[in-house]
């Protein structure tokens, strides 16, 4: 789970010890030994219950077409004081359509379906907003669901016009070219560790008071609100990425609120895991992940001429760094941007076949390819730098970091050594957390005990490396009743209405019908992207892109 291709990040040592809340009753009558928290969640719901949403036109900045409609939500800023600052957070829909099959000359027939409610979707992050899901209502892998659910997207607090957080100057976040070396030298590290240091400051001097605020605790809170706003006494929600883990925390702290929910590439909920852990783990999947896109390449050498080999591939794309090292291509794209643009690689088969055509052009003497689809674009600063700015302050609160920069070094260089391709990297997105100037929390230790909840569904890729597959198996240990379903020898992460239809297959049972397969349950891996099928592919990217922004965890 990242702002700019994540789910997780780094962050430092603080106290803040919070107890393992469970929710209040609806209705909010007992408050004896709740803590102000939980009280606040109450007042707050009880409130949006009563206020409601009142969807209308999505307004210009959204960009949303109709039938799209969009509303706002009023939550805490602290839900300690639940009648002191409120801030509003932007929600959008699509009504279910009650109805699946086409009228007309096809002779197929319209079959109707009763509404099931809302279904509430988050993509991750931190830093990720939903305001585009609705859009997936037209697709014909969301068509039966969104027959029987109005389909709900919303950006989370910080995100968007949901109260926006910014951390840094947007041109300045978005500056390229820059560099990436896969070892980096003490002088190196020092300036990143001085850009870490202002990142931090930047975060505390924009947001003063309020950055403590922005945590996965409180995400929870405002999923609960924004039930309640929609007039839903049981919430039905997916998440993907870091949305499955404030999602199981929704299902700690409210598990009588819980209708059904979908956990989509299960982020590792395990309190020693949040955030740093997770990050090393994650660094080290990619470096599996990466393997297994070179060695895709190099079985269809006949076309990119890249190698044979994963290695020889790997001198490739070592060609390709070196020259955009020496020479920007496009003025923008260089390592950095580069080393970015692969990265996305990691996350979805479905750009392999575009990644490798640019490298292969690349070396071809024709840099266009790769200019078109590693240059950062301007018009996506603001909205990447306020992804950035979320993710870096839900994660940094959320738990203790490493303060001491020896930890961070020690543990990276020898993670470096067995896992290059992502390590410092990642390392150097998540550092200002070992800088950050706003008190921690410590975990909530995720569990649910049998009878609590209703079934769930985990999904999970075997190969995901973005939200590597223990974490899976761990989050199911926490839910009692959960079950999983796993795509074997695979690797996209987020795969509920992708290309495999087994997985497809049970969540709209799920979804629809309530019904689960076995405990552990698996399904066969979709089939490898074709090597010379760009147009499919860049028509399934650009989806994902709107469908689900940034790339996150």
């Amino acid at each position: 789970m990242r702002a700019v291709a994540k789910y997780g990040a780094l962050a430092t040592l603080g106290s803040l010890v919070l107890s393992t809340l469970s929710a209040a009753p609806a209705g909010g009558a007992d408050f004896a030994g709740a803590s102000s928290e939980e009280r606040g969640a109450v007042v707050a719901a009880k409130r949006a219950a009563a206020a409601g949403i009142r969807f209308r036109t999505c307004p210009k900045a959204e960009m949303l077409p109709a039938p799209l409609t969009c509303g706002t939500v009023e939550v805490p800023l602290d839900y300690a004081r639940p009648d002191g600052e409120r801030i509003r957070l932007t929600v959008s829909r699509v009504k279910a359509s009650g109805k699946t099959g086409a009228a007309g000359g096809d002779g197929k027939a319209v079959e109707t379906v009763a509404r099931q409610g809302a279904l509430v979707y988050n993509p991750g992050g931190p830093g990720a907003s939903s305001m585009a899901f609705p859009l997936a209502a037209g697709l014909p892998e969301w068509k039966r669901i969104a027959a029987a659910y109005d389909v709900v997207g919303y950006a989370p607090r910080g995100v968007g016009r949901s109260a926006p957080l910014s951390c840094q100057n947007a041109a300045d976040f978005a500056k390229a070219p820059t560099p990436a070396p896969t070892y980096p030298s003490e002088s190196f590290k020092r300036e990143r560790i001085s850009r870490a240091k202002a990142y931090a400051q930047g975060c505390a001097r924009n947001a003063g008071e309020t950055l403590r605020h922005y945590t996965s605790l409180n995400n929870a809170r405002d999923l609960d609100v924004l039930r309640a706003a929609l007039g839903e006494k049981k919430l039905t929600f997916m998440g993907s990425s870091y949305g499955t883990y404030f999602g199981a925390l929704y299902a700690s702290l409210f598990p009588t609120h819980v209708r059904r929910m979908v956990f989509d590439s299960a982020v590792n909920p395990d309190p020693e895991q949040i955030w740093y852990r997770n990050n090393l783990d994650q660094s080290f999947a990619f470096e599996q992940r990466w393997a297994d896109f070179r060695a895709w390449v190099a079985k269809h050498d006949a076309t990119y001429r890249l190698g044979a080999t994963p290695d020889e591939v790997q001198r490739s794309y070592e060609r390709v760094r070196a020259a955009v090292a020496h020479k920007p291509a496009g003025g923008k794209v260089g390592p950095g941007q580069l080393h970015a643009a692969m990265l996305g690689a990691g996350y979805y088969d479905d750009y392999w076949a575009m990644r490798a055509t640019a490298l292969s052009e690349f070396l071809k003497g024709n840099p266009k390819p790769l200019v078109d689809q590693a240059t950062p674009q301007p018009a996506a600063a603001v909205d990447n730098e306020n992804g950035n700015a979320v993710y870096t302050a839900v994660e940094c609160n959320d738990a203790p970091w490493p303060t001491d920069w020896k930890v961070w070094d020690r543990d990276n260089t020898e993670l470096a050594g067995q896992a290059p391709f992502e390590t410092w990297d990642n390392a150097w997105m998540n550092l200002p957390c070992a800088y950050w100037p706003a008190p921690r929390q410590r975990p909530v230790d995720i569990r649910t005990a049998p009878g609590e909840l209703p079934p769930t569904l985990i999904l999970a890729a075997e190969r995901d490396a973005a939200t590597p597959y223990p974490g899976a198996l761990e989050l199911q240990r926490r839910l009692s009743g959960a079950v999983l379903v796993t795509e074997r020898d695979a690797g996209t992460h987020g795969i509920a209405g992708g290309p495999n239809a087994c997985v497809n297959d049970h969540v709209e049972a799920y979804l629809l019908a309530g019904k689960t397969p076995a405990r552990r349950t698996e399904c066969k891996p979709h089939a490898e992207p074709n090597p010379v099928s760009l147009d499919a592919d860049e028509t399934r990217s650009e989806l994902r892109r709107r469908l689900n922004p940034g790339i996150q965890l």
